[in-house]
């Protein structure tokens, strides 16, 4: 008898750790032509890709001027902007997020220096205030450049929805 609960308790056990093994995966598609998602599903973990400014001033065929992007500030403040409503997309918010990596280029407009505090400067208008108090683990590192060659910011996190 004991026997016979033993290999009933065991192949319980088994049955409960291959439900747990299960993590249903969901890409989040922009469009059908990008070659990455915007971000993947994993169980209750939402990787996000990382995040490029949208230009401060757009470009203008007309007059034939480029893009404005901004500076190290502008440009992370557009990206953590990107973030926020993607993660509102997917019924989430800011204060899901538990790690942050921050790519950083050098700006040419201060000698291809990094330029940590206009990071820092964005980076506090949405963790560590009084409306929303949490903090994600961070890295922050610069790069030699980015995908795109006006691009001095990329950030990428990672949130978990909360139970």
């Amino acid at each position: 008898m004991k026997i016979k609960y033993g290999v009933m308790a065991t192949a319980l056990m088994a049955v409960a750790c291959a439900m747990q093994a299960q993590v249903v995966v969901k890409h989040l598609q922009p469009n059908e032509k990008s070659p990455i998602a915007n971000g993947v599903w994993a169980g209750d973990t939402l990787y996000l890709s990382g995040q490029l400014a949208s230009p401060a001033t757009p470009a203008d065929e007309a007059k034939g001027t480029a893009a404005v992007y901004g500076d190290t500030k502008t440009q992370a403040l557009s990206a953590l902007n990107k973030i926020q409503a993607l993660l509102k997309e997917q019924g989430l918010d800011m204060k899901d997020v538990v790690k942050m990596t921050v790519f950083l280029a050098g700006d040419p407009a201060k000698d291809n220096k990094l330029d940590f505090p206009g990071l820092q400067a964005s980076y506090t208008q949405f963790f560590g205030t009084k409306e929303q108090p949490n903090k994600p683990a961070r890295s922050a590192m610069q790069v030699a450049a980015l995908a795109a060659p006006w691009a001095l910011v990329e950030i990428e996190v990672i949130a978990v929805k909360g139970k």
